[in-house]
């Protein structure tokens, strides 16, 4: 087979060939089932959703990754050679268990987080919303459409986007978060400063979300710490305005796995239980559109962490790559799509801009699962 750079090959190994392997792997749960309680099948992360096979995948010497699809009927003789019992139990542990309340969210459910942007220059919908009382109402309409979370940001992350001062940030947000909070609802803040966070937490703040996994700013593992908030941690490579001139991974999938379990361990060593950390691959962030099918393909590999899991693919770029005529805002089709293919694959939370039209694309999808 020809490397392709960043992927995963699906090999003509046999089973023993894998079983006999002394490296890594990593486990990616597929063969979808819509209900988890057909006696071949585990349930994803403790919801309906269930799965009926593993695709178990190595990496190649030299870069990228090769992959072999293993029937839950045909693993525990394929656990027996490869000698990984303990190593299986702990990994279908961490795929089937349902994950605990996050921010007082049941996360056996899928919920739809609305964006929120109180910026200028955001890709999609900068300078919409710019105003205090526009966002504000903005957010508001959103929670009545269906939004379990709203998420609040007052700097643009957009590829090439420039940095603004912390305290133009926090003029931004923390009225808007302020109104959110005492309206009741659920409101994270979309911040890699820590003293935005410190400021979004104290006008009431109940998640932090930061694309830099909690490493963009020296203080804000101290401030996530001592918040005692639920904080999602994102993976990027590079930084906003550079990251996507030309992102390399040995394999993408593998690499965002890899980089986001350093960051729990991290979280963990320095006070933040697992179950206060929700993952996002950053779909998007640093990422090449094949680099982005690959992760999406794979979604539920991140069910191994033992994290609840979140996807932001709204109106991006990689939707335009494929149908290049499209402006952002005319991606609602590809966004629904991903969204549900994230449903698909047991995600529990998704952030976007069309909150109505998600919802009502989840809720179908849940309803035609459940006849």
């Amino acid at each position: 087979m020809d490397k392709i750079e960043g992927s995963v090959l699906r090999s003509p190994a046999d089973v023993r060939g894998f079983a006999d392997f002394d490296g890594p792997l990593y486990y990616a749960p597929t063969g979808f089932i819509d209900h988890a309680d057909d006696p071949n099948t585990l349930p994803l992360a403790g919801s309906r959703r269930g799965f009926s096979a593993l695709e178990i995948i190595r990496r190649r010497d030299g870069g990228g990754a090769e992959s072999m699809i293993l029937p839950l009927l045909a693993l525990e003789g394929w656990v027996q050679n490869s000698g990984r019992v303990d190593e299986i139990n702990d990994v279908l542990n961490r795929l089937t268990t349902k994950r605990a309340d996050f921010a007082g969210l049941d996360m056996a459910s899928c919920h739809v987080m609305g964006i929120v942007n109180v910026t200028p220059d955001s890709f999609s919908d900068g300078g919409d919303y710019n105003s205090t009382d526009q966002a504000i109402a903005r957010a508001r309409a959103l929670a009545a459409q269906g939004a379990s979370i709203l998420d609040i940001g007052g700097e643009s992350t957009r590829p090439g986007a420039e940095a603004v001062s912390e305290a133009d940030e926090i003029a931004r947000v923390v009225p808007v978060i302020r109104a959110l909070a005492e309206d009741g609802h659920c409101v994270s803040i979309d911040t890699r400063h820590a003293s935005v966070m410190e400021a979004a937490i104290e006008a009431g703040a109940a998640i932090i979300n930061d694309v830099t996994g909690l490493e963009g700013d020296e203080w804000s593992m101290e401030v996530a710490v001592a918040s005692g908030r639920p904080v999602m941690l994102m993976h990027m490579q590079g930084e906003p305005g550079t990251m996507q001139e030309n992102p390399q991974y040995d394999c993408a999938v593998l690499d965002v796995y890899d980089y986001l379990l350093d960051r729990i361990e991290s979280c963990e060593r320095a006070g933040i239980a697992r179950d206060r950390i929700c993952v996002d691959p950053g779909i998007g962030f640093g990422k090449s559109l094949s680099h982005n099918l690959e992760l999406l393909s794979r979604l539920a590999i991140f069910h191994g962490l033992g994290c609840p899991v979140l996807l932001g693919t709204s109106r991006k770029s990689f939707i335009g790559k494929i149908d290049p005529a499209a402006s952002p805002k005319e991606r609602l089709g590809g966004s629904i799509a991903s969204a549900v293919n994230g449903w698909r694959h047991g995600v529990q939370m998704i952030r976007v801009h069309d909150v109505h039209d998600t919802v009502q694309s989840i809720s179908v999808a849940t309803a035609t699962s459940m006849v």
